[in-house]
């Protein structure tokens, strides 16, 4: 049987609780109300770091548009030479396409947007947003405030990707088509272009969409005159009726 230690010599004997007296051994931040306390809670209280909010990507994929490439390859040296510009930032370039489809029966069956919208999403590849009324007109029965529609504004590459879509693709599934109107340009550089049925896109499907609908798109440059935009829109590939 293991004998018991003997305490050594001058050792004052343990006793309970740690400290003198048999109080517990105090240290800093033990103490109720303490500094160790105060910061504990401000540690809980302290919001969590923000994330920084992601990058908003211009291209809409991982290869160039098409006619942006052709407009900076074939496009400016042929209208620098053509115009006899000096610089190549005089040479005018697009700005952004609008693509805008009015709603007015909306007014009496709110549905009808959520069919407008997904068409214009399916066309474009990007959300559109919703327009509402300015001001209230008795007559046909419309209130301010109240949705009539939908457009989208296009920049960058979705815009090169619409325009070459609609050029190339869209607008030969017109029933005879001759060629778009010279003459609605706006005096400032800018064209606009009405379309009679959403289903010259090859994106939509006709089985499922609910009614035939028109849109309207503008086509803004950085031209001066109606000369200028024009020959730019026909190196583009835009066919103008002769």
């Amino acid at each position: 049987m293991a004998k018991p230690e003997k305490p050594q010599a001058g050792a004052a004997p343990a006793k309970p609780g740690g400290g003198k007296g048999g109080a517990p051994a105090a240290g800093k931040g033990a103490a109720p109300g303490g500094k160790g306390q105060a910061a504990g809670k401000a540690a809980a209280k302290a919001k969590p770091e923000e994330k920084a909010a992601p990058v908003r990507a211009r291209s809409a994929g991982t290869i160039p548009p098409r006619l942006r490439e052709r407009f900076r390859t074939a496009v400016v040296p042929a209208l620098m030479k053509e115009r006899g510009y000096k610089n190549t930032f005089e040479v005018p370039r697009l700005q952004k396409v609008v693509v805008n489809m009015g709603l007015g029966e909306a007014r009496d069956n709110v549905k009808v947007l959520d069919h407008a919208v997904a068409d214009l999403q399916a066309i474009t590849g990007q959300k559109p947003v919703v327009t509402k009324a300015k001001k209230s007109i008795a007559n046909f029965k419309l209130r301010a405030g109240m949705p009539i529609g939908a457009k989208v504004t296009l920049r960058g590459a979705r815009m090169y990707e619409f325009l070459d879509r609609l050029v190339n693709v869209a607008l030969p599934r017109v029933r005879d088509f001759r060629g778009v109107s010279p003459k609605s340009f706006d005096g400032r550089g800018n064209y606009a272009l009405g379309l009679k049925e959403q289903v010259i896109f090859p994106e939509i499907v006709y089985d499922k969409i609910d009614k035939i609908r028109g849109m309207d798109v503008i086509v803004c440059t950085t031209a001066r005159t109606d000369e200028e935009a024009k020959a730019l829109l026909t190196h583009l590939g835009v066919p103008f009726r002769e």
